[in-house]
Formats: C-alpha cells, structure tokens, sequence
C-alpha cells in the first residue's frame, strides 16, 4: 500500500516534529508541508499534537537506526535556518531507517549534503557568536541581545553557563523570540520563548563602561593598518548592531557621565 501525501500541521517545536515523524509512520502517510500555524493545502491536513512520550521514541529510534552522529545531525538541523528544514529532515529519517549509519558516509547524497551544510553554518554562527556577544549589566543581571539566523542558543547556553556559572545573566534572541535565562547554581538555566522583550535605560554606571570599552576599542586601533574588507571579514557586518563599540546611541547621555 502506497503512502499517502499530506500536510502536516504542529506546535513548531523538536518535540512537535518527531511526533510529526511518529504519527506519518503510524498512519503511513508522507507528509509534504510542515506548518506550524492554519494554512490552506492542496493535500489532506494533519493535525498533529504533541506528545512526550512518542516524542521519547522517536529520538531514541534515532540512536539505534542513525546512530549518535545522525541523532545529532537531526537534532541540529531542526535548529537551522534551512528552508523547508522539516521536509529536509523527514527525507533524511526515512532515508536512515532504510539503510542505517551508513547513510552518514554518502556524502553524495543531496539530502546528507543539504542537512551537513546547513548544520555547519549553525555551528559557525554559534561560534562566531561567542566572541561577539556583548553584556549590559542591568540591576545586577547581565543582559545580552543577539539577531541571528539559526536558532543559537542551545549552542551557546554550554559556553555561558560554564564561563558565567555565578551570574544572573539572559541572552535574548531578538530574531527568534526566545531568550536563554540562567541563575546561579548547576542546571539552573531555561531557553523559553519570549514575545515582549525589553532590555531597559542603563544607568550612571553601566554608561560609564560602555563609553571606557568604546574608548579602549578606539584607542588599540592602528589607523595605518586600517582595513575594512579584512574587518567585515573576520567580524561581519550583521553582528555590529548588537556590539557595543558600534553603538552610538548612548553617546548624548556622555556629557553628564565623568569618571
């Protein structure tokens, strides 16, 4: 019996897609649209709900028919920032069900090569963002904000938390909604959405050490060697609207900041 062609509907999250992969394989049916909210499709609708424990299943399955590396591609990959990243993966899962690790080691599989390319691009935002994430303290809690294309912070939340571990500090993803919140303590941090996000006026003191870092940035600057194509290079152009030394917006508030 053939498998029939549908558009599955869910809640946009991980867990949400693998019981999207649970219920195609119960009710086997291909799904050829994700949406995450009511749409109109030329194919038959599916509801999907979310439920833990076939979420459980499905992630488990994956260890033993993928293996570690394709549990990790999967997860990873729903991460990105890959259009029609749900359609992507299914084709991958199906595809590793049917011929195990392996499938890994093809790398002229268009479907193993879109999801590594896409996953290796998340990585290197997330890398890229450690160095380029930029915190206000503001009442005492570190504030950060970031605007990139993958959905970073699972990534990044190892590298904070463990250089931060006594600090209240939130890393808001601006582009995606979400902010990554920690505390003090093992395991004391949460990545949860976040619709209305505000970072606040600073006060006296946090001025004063954004117009001292932006003084320092000016200052180890060698203007004989200035070079924008290799500045945009190794910092590209996106990151500065989150940076501190780019920002200018505090700069009328100087006059009344000594130090």
């Amino acid at each position: 019996m053939s498998w029939i062609q549908v558009c599955c509907q869910y809640d946009g999250t991980f867990a949400g897609f693998l019981c999207c992969v649970f219920d195609s394989y119960l009710n086997r049916e291909d799904p050829v649209e994700f949406r995450t909210d009511f749409c109109c499709s030329l194919y038959p609708l599916r509801t999907v709900e979310t439920d833990k424990a076939h979420a459980k299943r499905v992630y488990h399955s994956f260890a033993k028919k993928l293996g570690k590396d394709g549990q990790e591609l999967v997860t990873r990959g729903f991460l990105t920032c890959l259009p029609e990243k749900e359609l992507w993966l299914w084709r991958f899962i199906r595809l590793g069900y049917e011929r195990g690790p392996i499938l890994l080691r093809d790398l002229t599989e268009p479907t193993v090569d879109r999801l590594r390319k896409a996953v290796q691009h998340l990585e290197h935002e997330a890398h890229q963002y450690t160095g380029f994430v930029r915190f206000s303290d503001l009442n005492g809690v570190l504030v950060g904000e970031i605007e990139p294309k993958n959905r970073v912070l699972p990534l990044l939340r190892p590298h904070f938390c463990g250089r931060y571990p006594q600090e209240c500090f939130v890393l808001h993803d601006r582009a995606h909604q979400e902010a990554l919140f920690h505390q003090p303590g093992p395991g004391a941090w949460a990545i949860l959405p976040v619709e209305d996000f505000s970072l606040g006026p600073a006060d006296h003191t946090e001025l004063v050490y954004r117009n001292l870092w932006r003084t320092f940035y000016d200052t180890i600057a060698i203007q004989g060697r200035y070079n924008p194509k290799c500045r945009m290079t190794h910092m590209p152009k996106r990151y500065w609207s989150m940076m501190t030394e780019f920002q200018k917006d505090w700069e009328t508030a100087l006059p009344e900041v000594q130090t």
